[in-house]
């Protein structure tokens, strides 16, 4: 395909200074990091290099090079389809995977370099709400052990207050103190996903990663819980990495959004921008899939293909496999995030300038 047929996508503008930060230095900062799995060789495949066979340890390239600040009071959507990387991402913000490669600063220190006590304080910091709140929760734990527990360990409240606190943190996420007897399986999926906001609000954290802390709930209850958050966000001065495979529930939280695909960060800018004027052809494809209320009769148009196994990435533009506005240069070479207005950077060619003339 030729660039006469693309499609009118912003270009890039010309270098200008970074946004002024919201608050000071950033709470979080991703430099370059990167995540891989790698499945050694079994035993018949080790028996087999022996006879000559070239079988390879697998490598799975879940996050690669990403590079992100989240300022203090700031609520970032990271969005891409299953598989994308973004839940690998969010474990390694939470410290419950370690990066492969890059550095991960949290108050402007390095993780890797930090003393015991800094990590600590990194580690209480920094909490972590899953998916799934039913396999997230202890089955065989009450809720006053499930809240109280990580707290009194830590030292923050002592074992006499335990039952105060757990009161305490209960009324603040919208549950009934006389509940903190009772085991998860008795509460139901919007109840129990509180339990998991309480427990991570034990830990008094600054950065909360909400791993599609929605996507299990019904539509209405998830309005309930995103309501929650930001309430929680303006009356504790929190902080989100909020994680969603769904634009619509992001765009409700978010001050600004992430957009991933295949591991790598394709998009970024504040909301607003992404929802009217969004540039990498991958961010408009997840956008034509959000439902409308429109009486008008509308065609919807599903991506095209499947999204490629990490295992082999394709080259350059991970994307050109589904990219319909794709020509030969996105086969051969991967574009880089561009800066194509002060806060908004995309990877994709189109939004590249026009050669010069003659050049």
């Amino acid at each position: 395909m030729t660039d006469t047929a693309t499609p009118a996508i912003p270009s890039a503008a010309p270098a200008v200074a970074a946004p002024a930060p919201a608050a000071g230095a950033p709470l979080l900062e991703l430099r370059g990091i990167s995540k891989r799995f790698v499945q050694p060789v079994d035993l018949a495949g080790r028996l087999a290099n022996l006879l000559g066979a070239r079988n390879q340890p697998s490598v799975v390239h879940a996050v690669s090079d990403v590079d992100l600040q989240v300022r203090p009071g700031e609520v970032i959507g990271v969005v891409g389809e299953s598989g994308c990387g973004k839940s690998t991402l969010g474990r390694v913000i939470a410290g419950i995977n370690p990066p492969s490669a890059g550095e991960l600063r949290y108050e402007g220190k390095p993780v890797a370099a930090m003393t015991a006590a800094e990590r600590k304080a990194y580690g209480l910091g920094v909490q972590m709400i899953f998916q799934n709140p039913m396999a997230s929760l202890n089955p065989r734990m009450r809720v006053l052990d499930i809240v109280g527990e990580a707290p009194v360990v830590h030292g923050l409240v002592p074992a006499s207050g335990k039952a105060e606190y757990v009161a305490g943190l209960m009324r603040q996420v919208g549950l009934d103190p006389d509940y903190a007897q009772r085991y998860p399986h008795q509460f139901s999926g919007g109840q129990r996903q509180r339990i998991g906001i309480a427990r991570a609000l034990a830990l008094k954290p600054r950065l909360i990663v909400c791993d599609e802390a929605v996507a299990a709930l019904d539509v209405s209850i998830q309005a309930q819980i995103l309501n929650l958050f930001l309430e929680l966000r303006e009356r504790l001065s929190l902080t989100y990495l909020f994680i969603s495979h769904n634009l619509g529930v992001v765009g409700h939280v978010s001050d600004r959004v992430v957009i991933m695909y295949l591991g790598r960060v394709v998009e970024v800018a504040p909301t607003e921008v992404i929802f009217s004027r969004p540039a990498h052809p991958y961010t408009r494809a997840l956008l034509a899939e959000l439902p409308e209320l429109d009486a008008v009769r509308r065609d919807y148009q599903p991506i095209q293909g499947e999204l490629p196994s990490p295992l082999r990435p394709p080259s350059g533009c991970a994307f050109h496999p589904r990219c319909p506005h794709a020509f030969d240069r996105c086969k051969v070479e991967r574009p880089e995030l561009r800066r194509l207005q002060d806060g908004h950077l995309s990877a994709c060619h189109l939004n590249e300038p026009p050669a010069p003339a003659g050049a």
